[in-house]
């Protein structure tokens, strides 16, 4: 159901995916954990709605912040969007996601899609988290994203004082770039779902290489989970490729999984169990 990148992970990866709901699988884990996932621009904490229960189901406690000044529902935050949202940075991001950390009382595993994978990563750059699972994530300074990845970011970085405004996403951007392996009837109602307005800031200074550096070789950082969706056009596939060869500088245990037929919305399109399961193996082998 995956692809192994890395010659160096564990015999499990060789392995067809369990029955996650086989009791020997959900018996194999012995020591509950907490997981603390980020959600991405463009949606709410309901895009983990799935994940989180299928984690919880294992036995392990999940927190699902959401960003600064996107509390309320997808309609509300559509007619209504929180005027501050347009002036939210990278690094009030990062910010606001390690004041939820310091506020549990053990260190989480930290999962992030998509622009939250990018703060994951820089959350374990400044030493939080036991491990980290970035999917589909946003490259930090230094990676260079695909020509494919910038024609879908164009319509962001071609808006009128995008700099200074509270974006949306269209229809035709989220069926293209987003969800473009979902059938046009689920991307409706995906889109109906899930999509709200995302501050234009972070995405020019993501493009500028402003507030979205990390120290590859940090010496610190703990063990990092990269994973591709091979049909992303947002995140390609290239784009998480060269961030694992940018974090294997490090020495702590980096790995990248690629999942076939796939898209950026891997997350919550059919399969999404899959992705859930390989996370949960993975945290089973390389945390303790």
């Amino acid at each position: 159901a995956f692809q192994q990148r890395n010659p160096g992970l564990p015999s499990w990866v060789h392995a067809p995916l369990v029955d996650t709901m086989d009791p020997l699988f959900i018996g194999a884990i012995i020591m509950a954990k907490t997981f603390l996932l980020v959600h991405g621009a463009w949606v709410t904490t309901d895009s983990w709605t799935r994940f989180r229960e299928f984690i919880e189901a294992q036995g392990h406690d999940v927190v699902v912040p959401s960003w600064p000044y996107m509390m309320g529902s997808v309609e509300e935050l559509r007619n209504s969007p929180d005027s501050r949202l347009s002036s939210l940075t990278i690094k009030d991001l990062v910010d606001h996601f390690e004041e939820h950390i310091r506020l549990l009382s053990e260190a989480p595993i930290l999962v992030g899609h998509s622009f939250g994978g990018l703060i994951v990563q820089m959350l374990l750059d400044r030493g939080l988290g036991r491990a980290g699972v970035a999917i589909d994530a946003g490259p930090p300074r230094g990676v260079l994203p695909s020509l494919r990845a910038i024609r879908s970011a164009l319509p962001i970085l071609l808006a009128w004082r995008g700099w200074s405004r509270i974006l949306s996403m269209s229809f035709k951007s989220f069926s293209t770039t987003f969800a473009n392996t979902l059938p046009l009837s689920q991307q409706r109602e995906t889109f109906d779902r899930h999509i709200v307005p995302a501050p234009g800031r972070i995405y020019f200074q993501a493009a500028l290489g402003v507030g979205n550096a990390v120290k590859f070789n940090n010496p610190k950082r703990a063990p990092l989970l990269l994973i591709a969706a091979a049909e992303d056009r947002t995140s390609t596939p290239s784009m998480v490729r060269a961030m694992y060869r940018r974090h294997s500088r490090a020495p702590a245990r980096t790995d990248v999984l690629e999942f076939p037929s796939r898209s950026h919305w891997l997350i919550a399109e059919p399969g999404w169990e899959d992705v859930a399961a390989a996370i949960l193996k993975w945290a089973e082998v390389n945390v303790k």
